[in-house]
Order: C-alpha cells, then sequence, then structure tokens
C-alpha cells in the first residue's frame, strides 16, 4: 500500500522526536545510561517524549532562524535535559562531561542536511556553543551522536564546503548574527528514519513547503503493509491536530 502525506513543520518535529525516543541507541541508553538533550526547537520534542510530560517549550532552544540568524528570546530559562537509567538530573556541566562514557548518548539538532548524510551546525557562539561543549568529548570517547533533523532542512551544497566559505569573522554583512557552519555526523534520524523505526514503512521525500501552514512542510511518499502505512498515516494525522507552541527570537 502507497500513502502520501503532508507535515507541516511542527508535525514534522513530533514525529522525529517520536523516532528518536524509540532509537534503539536511545533506548538502550535510558535504561542503562546518560542522555543529553541540548537545546533546540526539534529537541524540546524529544525531551517531552523522553520525559512523557510536556515541557516549556518556548524556553528550550538556543539559536533559531526567524527572519534572520537569530537566538532565542527566552534564552537562558532552561538548560539542557540530562537522563541517568532514564530519571532526569541536575545539569552539571563538568559532572556531565566527566562521567560521559560508551553507551551514552548526546542529541544534537542541526540547520542543514546534505546529500552525504552530514547535518551543518550554524555557530554564533565564539567558542562554539553547543557543538563545542559536547562534540569533542563525545569524538574523542566514541558516545554517539543522535541528530534529529527534518528532510525540510536538506540542502544541495556540502557542508563540507560551507564551513571553509562561512565564519562570524568572514562575513561583512549578516541578516542577524553571523555564523560559522560546524559538520556534524551521527546518527541522523529525520522523517524518513522516524517512519521506519516506528511503524516499518519504506518513506521517500517528494517535495518541501508550501503556503499558509504549509511553510516549510515536508511532503512524503510511505509504502509498506496495510496495517503499517495505515498506522504511519493514522498517527500523522492525529499528531497535526496538535497546537502549535512558539518560540520567539530576539528583537
Amino acid at each position: 500500500m502507497k500513502a502520501s502525506l503532508v507535515l507541516n513543520s511542527i508535525t514534522a518535529k513530533r514525529l522525529i522526536a517520536q523516532g528518536v525516543a524509540t532509537h534503539p541507541i536511545v533506548a538502550d541508553a535510558m535504561s542503562r545510561g546518560i542522555v543529553v538533550v541540548t537545546l533546540g526547537t526539534t529537541n524540546g520534542y524529544v525531551a517531552s517524549e523522553l520525559l512523557g510530560e510536556p515541557i516549556d517549550q518556548g524556553a528550550f532552544a538556543a539559536g533559531l532562524i526567524d527572519d534572520r540568524w537569530n537566538i532565542n528570546a527566552r534564552l537562558g530559562e532552561a538548560g539542557d535535559l540530562v537522563l541517568k537509567n532514564g530519571t532526569q538530573i541536575p545539569f552539571d556541566e563538568k559532572t556531565v562531561l566527566g562521567d560521559l562514557t560508551t553507551g551514552d548518548v548526546i542529541i544534537k539538532g542541526g540547520n542543514a542536511l546534505d546529500p552525504f548524510g552530514t547535518v551543518g551546525v550554524l555557530l554564533a557562539a565564539a567558542t562554539g556553543g553547543t557543538v563545542g561543549r559536547y562534540v569533542p568529548t563525545a569524538i574523542a570517547r566514541g558516545i554517539d551522536i543522535v541528530i534529529p533533523i527534518s528532510v525540510a532542512k536538506s540542502i544541495h551544497t556540502p557542508i563540507a564546503d560551507l564551513a571553509l566559505e562561512l565564519g562570524s569573522c568572514k562575513l561583512e554583512l549578516s541578516m542577524g548574527l553571523p555564523c560559522g557552519m560546524y559538520p556534524l555526523t551521527g546518527h541522523v534520524v529525520s522523517e524518513i528514519e522516524a517512519l521506519e523505526l516506528l511503524f516499518g514503512v519504506r518513506a521517500m521525500h517528494v517535495c518541501s513547503s508550501g503556503i499558509g501552514i504549509g511553510r516549510g512542510s515536508v511532503s512524503l511518499l510511505i509504502e509498506g503493509e496495510v496495517e503499517q502505512v495505515r498506522a504511519a498515516f493514522e498517527c500523522v494525522e492525529q499528531l497535526s491536530e496538535l497546537p502549535e507552541i512558539p518560540v520567539e527570537g530576539r528583537r
């Protein structure tokens, strides 16, 4: 059976979050390790899924893009979520970084997804922000990085090329904060992977965006057994009925 789906940006984030929560690497770390969910708009939904309860989505974001490269107006109200053996513990950067080991997971979002599966993360902070805090440690110790990101953020230019061209000291003009770009690799979970993890269907990216509520949307084709496709279709319909939680950038 085949079906077409249209996911607005919030529905896509919610679906991706459910996929991340069921990812075997994340599920294993939730049962016997540490999971760090860094700030981000999609990661806010991931945090809610892992906690099993709503969070203040409007505060759970750092950088964002509205009409410029911007930061959350409420930045600082929420910190990274840290779960140990499935239970939330207070965030203490030094302790968390010291304790992280193989079997733990860092969940970090991104801004762009290239054809080779590399994710680009815009860096406004001079020392690399969240990437600078966690990624070197993760790479050095072999800690898994899970990257929730929508296929709506797909680009044609390799992230490696953009990383060479961007940088806060290289931009003479910028709509918003001048940024560099970090090439991030890890376990990408987009709508494609989420649908496969949750329902066992094969999903293909058909097109992106639209007008009105469809701005920033993703259109997908899914294929699988009748029961699987119907379950995926119904899930997306139910997720699309939930209200959007606003996040505002600084003006």
